[in-house]
């Protein structure tokens, strides 16, 4: 089994809606996004997946996000823009793009450089 990842990262504010706390006051991160995938055999050119491809489909998947108001994005009209509803939204994003015999893994969202949320399906 072969795994790839990529990073990519965008800016956005948020507001944590019945938080309680002070992230419920509107606040900003930059963003980290890792996304995962695998594959148990390699292309006729001895590759999973092209990484620039992978990000390229990543960078389309996270665009409406870059310098938004995550809060006014949906599906957070609805959910609250946590970490973890991010990293769901973008697995979903990017698994209705990623085919040919590569399966989408995890996708990981940091929101500083000590607390992320990571995605996947059993």
């Amino acid at each position: 089994m072969y795994e790839l990842m990529v990073e990519s990262s965008f800016a956005a504010a948020h507001q944590l809606r019945g938080y309680g706390g002070k992230c419920e006051r509107l606040h900003g991160h930059n963003w980290k996004i890792q996304v995962h995938v695998s594959a148990d055999r390699l292309n006729d050119i001895d590759l999973a997946m092209d990484f620039h491809e992978l990000k390229k489909i990543l960078n389309e998947c996270i665009a409406p996000l870059d310098h938004s108001f995550l809060n006014d994005v949906f599906p957070f009209t609805e959910k609250n823009p946590s970490s973890e509803n991010i990293a769901k939204w973008v697995y979903d994003s990017l698994k209705r793009k990623i085919n040919d015999g590569v399966q989408l893994s995890a996708v990981t969202v940091w929101e500083s450089d000590s607390a992320s949320a990571t995605y996947y399906e059993d």
